[in-house]
């Protein structure tokens, strides 16, 4: 089986024309990213204003309900509502763009909203202390603190889409997903097997690059906060239990008298 998937991924005919695996792979990264760019620019400033005000907290945990919804059936539902209203391959596109869009909402929203929320009061009183307004504070303070996590819901959100933009080839979409359904219907598992091997190296190709993106964009000093603090403690304890088991016993300092005499 190995043989035969590796055959097939090497065949100079699956690596050329519309239907090709460049081909293929380019509408899979172009249908994830669109719906990648559109939940975030949704998603990440609803999350800032939430975590920064405090207010409609209520739709972090609605939107995370979200991914209790089986995919494959919002998939179907979208495209049988929405097809009839829309032409050509809009009628594909669109519902498929937005399930993608739906699934990668939750983890932005959770990870900014998260992120903002982490940051130490004592850094928003200092800020405020020094006159910066709430835009400023938000912008040049809880923002830059809530990169890690806000990153860690955009790797998420990421691996969430590639995922599923797979089943998006059930409704003629296109991407890898193809591989899948065609191998599927006619019994070529070689194809099948080749298809899922592509995506899964897609998603972690993108998960090392936006690892590291993120080690390079976040302040070491956040990064490793965590990590110094943990170690700090553990020595701290370490260094407290030393010191109590090596207090000696207390003993019985000879008088002034006794001193002179000696």
């Amino acid at each position: 089986m190995i043989g035969q998937v590796w055959a097939w991924l090497t065949d100079p005919e699956h690596w050329s024309g519309p239907d090709g695996i460049p081909s293929r792979l380019g509408e899979h990264l172009s249908y994830s990213f669109l719906a990648l760019l559109v939940a975030a620019l949704v998603a990440i400033p609803l999350g800032l204003w939430i975590g920064h005000t405090g207010r409609a907290r209520w739709l972090v945990s609605s939107t995370n309900a979200v991914r209790a919804i089986p995919s494959l059936g919002l998939l179907f539902a979208a495209a049988l509502y929405l097809g009839p209203y829309l032409r050509g391959s809009a009628a594909f596109l669109v519902p498929g763009l937005i399930v993608l869009i739906l699934l990668a909402m939750p983890p932005l929203l959770a990870g900014t909203y998260a992120g903002v929320e982490a940051v130490d009061p004592a850094a928003r009183d200092a800020a405020k202390g020094m006159g910066m307004t709430g835009r400023q504070v938000l912008l040049g303070v809880e923002m830059p603190c809530a990169l890690p996590l806000l990153l860690s819901g955009v790797r998420s959100a990421t691996l969430q889409v590639v995922g599923t933009a797979v089943i998006a080839a059930y409704i003629s979409l296109g991407g890898l997903g193809a591989y899948l359904s065609e191998g599927l219907n006619i019994g070529d598992y070689p194809m099948v097997a080749g298809g899922a091997l592509l995506v899964a190296t897609l998603a972690l190709v993108l998960d090392l690059a936006l690892a590291g993106l993120t080690r390079l964009v976040v302040s070491p000093g956040l990064g490793g906060t965590r990590r110094t603090v943990a170690r700090q403690t553990s020595r701290t304890r370490r260094g407290a239990g030393t010191a109590t088991n090596s207090v000696p016993p207390p003993s019985h300092p000879s008088t002034p008298r006794e001193s002179r005499a000696s």
